[in-house]
């Protein structure tokens, strides 16, 4: 019998309970996985809450990615077979289970060189940076962009990444803690957005140019001052609420702001099709394997204590990925 996360009502960590489950049996085009190790992410949180966009039915379970190895292949699965390594990021909360039925266009082979806590701390965070650095924004050396909660876990491996691409990175954290690391992981210019006038800071660095770019994961608390960031025709890319929802706006806001455009993208809508998921992933473990960029952790928790995961990322103790460990 194997064992799950499992919520019956939102609310806080405490409402988490690990029981006892079923897994299945893959159906046709399905994979069974024994989870190795589990990703948290602030989603789970969101879910948790149930303040999340994408909400989660209850009961049910909790975790959006995962990494381990294929215990039993279903019907029409052609491409996969038992005892592989593989990771996945996506088809829907339940991944804080020690086995999990998935379908098989998710789950991806890993490379001999990547952990399976490497790749679980990486795939929904490291697909997402690479689909917000070079896909909804195609980066370029020389590029300045201005990157929100630059310490959380896609913003540690984006800010890398454009490092990498050769972009000038200006990053906003939280509290003056998260500086040094901010800098660490490809951060040039960084400003503390809870006490520094975020506007007049990016001026500045910028010589009044503004940035052609915004990556925000935090909503309500940056978004609409970042519209005054942006240059004519730019672009603010909008891919998290983690400080709450942005509320109605007036698209007439945009024109008068310099014609600027606004995305709200997800992950999912950019590797519908088994080709895109593929070519998302390829590209995140060839940077991961390069060293261009390094998967932060921040902690390791048995699967059972994953309450306590999600106290220590509520309490920002730390930066970086946490992922929960299968005995």
């Amino acid at each position: 019998m194997a064992h799950a996360i499992k919520l019956y009502e939102h609310g806080g960590p405490e409402v988490m309970r690990w029981e006892s489950c079923e897994s299945g049996s893959p159906g046709p085009g399905e994979v069974l996985v024994r989870h190795v190790a589990v990703g948290v992410n602030f989603m789970d949180i969101s879910q948790r809450r149930g303040r999340s966009p994408i909400p989660i039915q209850l009961p049910g379970g909790l975790g959006n990615e995962g990494a381990g190895i294929i215990e039993a292949v279903g019907p029409q699965v052609t491409d996969l077979a038992l005892g592989d390594r593989i990771a996945y990021a996506g088809g829907g909360a339940g991944a804080y289970a020690e086995r999990r039925v998935i379908p098989a266009h998710l789950a991806l082979r890993l490379p001999d060189e990547l952990a399976f806590e490497q790749a679980a701390a990486m795939m929904l965070k490291g697909m997402t940076a690479q689909v917000l650095v070079k896909r909804i924004h195609n980066t370029r050396a020389g590029d300045t962009v201005l990157f929100h909660a630059a310490t959380s876990g896609v913003g540690l491996i984006a800010c890398q990444w454009l490092r990498h691409l050769g972009a000038r990175v200006i990053g906003t954290v939280s509290s003056t803690d998260k500086v040094p690391v901010a800098r660490e992981h490809g951060c040039d210019h960084i400003i503390v957005y809870t006490q520094e006038d975020l506007v007049s800071r990016v001026m500045e660095i910028t010589g009044g140019a503004k940035v052609p770019v915004i990556f925000d994961s935090l909503g309500a608390a940056t978004f609409l001052k970042s519209l005054d960031c942006i240059q004519p025709r730019g672009l603010a890319i909008l891919y998290g609420q983690a400080s709450g929802p942005v509320g109605p706006m007036d698209l007439g806001l945009l024109q008068c702001k310099g014609s600027l455009f606004v995305t709200r993208p997800s992950l999912s809508a950019y590797t519908s099709d088994r080709a895109s998921l593929l070519a998302t992933a390829h590209d995140l473990f060839d940077v991961v394997r390069s060293g261009a960029v390094k998967i932060t952790m921040r902690g390791r928790y048995p699967l059972r204590e994953a309450a306590a995961a999600h106290r220590e990322i509520e309490e920002r103790k730390a930066a970086g990925s946490t992922v929960l460990l299968v005995n």
